[in-house]
């Protein structure tokens, strides 16, 4: 096969690479919900970060982003972490009737919404996006997931819903809504000690996988050095050869 049947395949296969690239890129191109950390369990606590890009074109931007929460939840407690430029607001509804946790503890009141805001000069462009972090809980204990309407709202009045439901096996809606699967609730055990034990593990494999990369590092760097000492040694070997073949042959003319 020619060299040019090779760079032409090259070609095609770099082409459909970066096409398929770009497809990926427009596909994720939505508010979505993403785990930090261990899986979110039944009954548990989850922190979870909101990724939200702005997609309209200049001079438009993101100015303020709204999540809701199902009141169905019961989610009594939510944090949000700090966001330079970015105010956080978490609002709380009386329930209809109160729902009833699995340690027995009654919720008469739910978080419903958090909405973020941004400060002058600190709005989504373009080509921009942005990350809301939060932790809350308890979850429900009765789905398998939890879902969270997104509202976008830009400099120009319009308003972006991120709210469709995602049909099991189906295909994703042009708004989807950001989603949480849940794990299944832990037999005993304090949920919030539970996160705390993953964590540290994921910690401590975290801390094992750096040692192993620098102790690769290492090796890897000796090796490096071998090697050019073996080329060094033999660059000058050839070299004193040469100076010999070059001595001689002066010698017998």
């Amino acid at each position: 096969m020619s060299q040019h049947v090779f760079k032409r395949a090259g070609f095609l296969a770099a082409t459909v690479g970066f096409a398929g690239f770009l497809g990926a890129g427009v596909a994720s191109a939505h508010v979505t919900a993403n785990v930090y950390g261990p899986q979110p369990t039944k009954g548990g606590y989850a922190a979870i970060v909101f990724r939200v890009p702005s997609e309209e074109k200049d001079p438009v931007k993101t100015t303020k982003v709204v999540v809701d929460f199902k009141a169905d939840y019961g989610i009594g407690s939510v944090r949000t972490k700090p966001l330079p430029g970015w105010t956080a607001e978490v609002t709380k509804s009386k329930l209809p009737a109160p729902i009833t946790k699995d340690n027995g503890t009654q919720v008469t009141e739910a978080v419903t919404a958090v909405t973020w805001t941004a400060q002058p000069g600190s709005e989504l462009k373009a080509t921009d996006y942005q990350e809301f972090s939060v932790s809350f809980g308890p979850l429900p204990t009765n789905v398998d997931q939890v879902e969270f309407p997104a509202h976008q709202t830009y400099s120009d009045g319009k308003v972006v819903d991120w709210n469709q439901p995602t049909p099991a096996g189906g295909e994703e809606p042009e708004h989807p809504a950001p989603v949480v699967k849940l794990a299944a609730k832990a037999a005993e055990g304090d949920d919030h000690a539970a996160m705390g034990a993953n964590t540290a593990s994921t910690t401590g494999e975290q801390t094992e996988a750096a040692a192993s990369s620098d102790s690769t590092a290492r090796w890897l760097g000796g090796a490096g050095l071998l090697v050019g000492a073996v080329g060094l040694g033999v660059g000058a070997g050839a070299t004193i050869r040469a100076r010999k073949a070059t001595a001689k042959s002066g010698g017998n003319s």
